[in-house]
């Protein structure tokens, strides 16, 4: 489930060629969200995601969890819901 996103700030300290130290910053993107399968919260950075996949439409699953296995699980629970086994050739648009 997607929470929401927040930008990060990272300071950094160079040298100068002349010797002197300087700090500058670089500021990342952190997306929230919460695994549809263990409830746990985890963080991504944006950059690593697709941009059509930061909204609640899509399921999201942390590290620790196998996303195919949840994937199968979520297959079962849409057969099941109309109640159809999975040798049946019946298209679902004729139901």
């Amino acid at each position: 489930m997607y929470l929401g996103e927040y930008t990060k700030t990272n300071y950094y300290k160079r040298h100068s060629k002349y010797g002197k130290e300087h700090t500058y910053s670089r500021g990342s993107s952190i997306v929230q969200l919460r695994c549809d399968d263990c409830n746990t919260l985890f963080e991504r950075s944006r950059s690593s995601m697709s941009p059509n996949r930061l909204n609640n439409n899509f399921f999201h699953v942390c590290e620790s969890c196998d996303a195919k296995k949840f994937a199968q699980k979520k297959g079962v629970e849409k057969k099941q819901m109309w109640n159809m086994t999975a040798s049946s050739s019946i298209p679902i648009s004729k139901l």
